[in-house]
């Protein structure tokens, strides 16, 4: 703001500002819904996710298998932080590792082109709005100054801040469709096998034995009422291969699955309301970054729930192999 010392003092330049992003927001939250609309109903989430098809069947399940190393590397950088170790926090977030999916890739080129209207560019595409500096430039205070006024956007703190802020709302959504895999799996163990089942790891062996069981009393040399006496008292027990097997087959079926999950997860959270709230919580990181001021930043916890479910998943079958 110094720049605009001989037109206008330090204190009017940082107000107009102040009222260009306040201003800025408001026009981002009246545009919200209408975004989840397009890009997250039914419809949108097709259009979206057709650009799965292809590499991102495996970038999708490397990412899930990634994500719990990531998120213990997130956990360290902000203790990190909040120790006054920001070199420290900055060398643990660039050993997160992610394979940038097309429908991630896409998702982010909306919510800076079409949502926050900001400068971006991605290979092979690029867009020059600048909302924020458009409504600064309305400003009657600075219209005319406009050219020795740099956007807060054009920072390269700020883009740094910004395209992390996407990866984690991109990461969120991803979250929110493995949450959903986790309770059909807690739901298929509660209704078909009376079990506490939060994920596959657990479920697997868990069916498998169901399946050895069931085997054994049809295949009993006195008929199947017999064997299910039998098999009351004496269980038939599944091999390890056969446990490993199916095991292996529910995770990897649905990691590949996840490429495509927000087709489904997409719209019940727009349905929900679920998008709506966290594109407002973005909002809120995003002015309180453009005023410079403290705050929370923008951290779903989406993902966290979802990491405690896989520790939980792989703590119930470890108490298996053990019992």
């Amino acid at each position: 703001m110094a720049g605009l010392a001989p037109y206008l003092g330090p204190e009017e330049a940082d107000a107009a500002v102040r009222r260009a992003v306040t201003r800025y927001i408001r026009r981002r939250r009246e545009m919200a819904p209408g975004f989840v609309q397009r890009n997250f109903r039914l419809r949108g989430a097709l259009e979206l996710h057709r650009r799965a098809v292809g590499l991102d069947l495996l970038r999708a399940p490397a990412n899930m298998a990634l994500a719990g190393p990531n998120l213990v590397l997130e956990a360290a950088a902000r203790l990190a932080e909040r120790g006054g170790r920001e070199p420290i926090a900055a060398r643990l977030r660039r050993g997160r590792k992610l394979f940038a999916t097309d429908v991630a890739r896409e998702v982010e080129w909306r919510l800076f082109t079409e949502l926050l209207e900001l400068p971006y560019a991605q290979p092979g595409r690029s867009s020059e709005r600048d909302a924020l500096a458009g409504e600064i430039a309305r400003d009657p205070a600075v219209g005319a100054l406009l050219e020795q006024l740099s956007s807060a956007a054009a920072a390269p703190g700020f883009r740094i801040w910004a395209e992390q802020a996407a990866g984690r709302y991109g990461e969120a959504r991803l979250a929110v469709a493995e949450l959903a895999g986790s309770l059909v799996s807690a739901g298929i163990g509660a209704a078909a096998f009376r079990q506490w089942t939060p994920g596959a790891l657990s479920l697997g062996p868990v069916a498998a034995q169901a399946l050895a069981q069931q085997a054994a009393i049809a295949s009993f040399p006195l008929g199947a009422a017999a064997g299910g006496l039998w098999y009351g008292l004496f269980p038939a027990k599944a091999s390890t291969a056969a446990m490993a097997g199916l095991t292996g087959a529910l995770v990897l079926l649905p990691a590949m699955l996840t490429a495509f999950a927000g087709v489904a997860a997409d719209p019940v959270q727009a349905r929900l309301g679920l998008h709506d709230r966290r594109l407002n919580r973005l909002l809120d990181a995003l002015e309180e970054r453009l005023l410079g001021e403290p705050g929370p930043g923008f951290n779903p916890r989406e993902p966290w729930v979802a990491r405690i479910l896989d520790l939980a998943d792989l703590l119930n079958l470890a108490r298996r192999a053990a019992g």
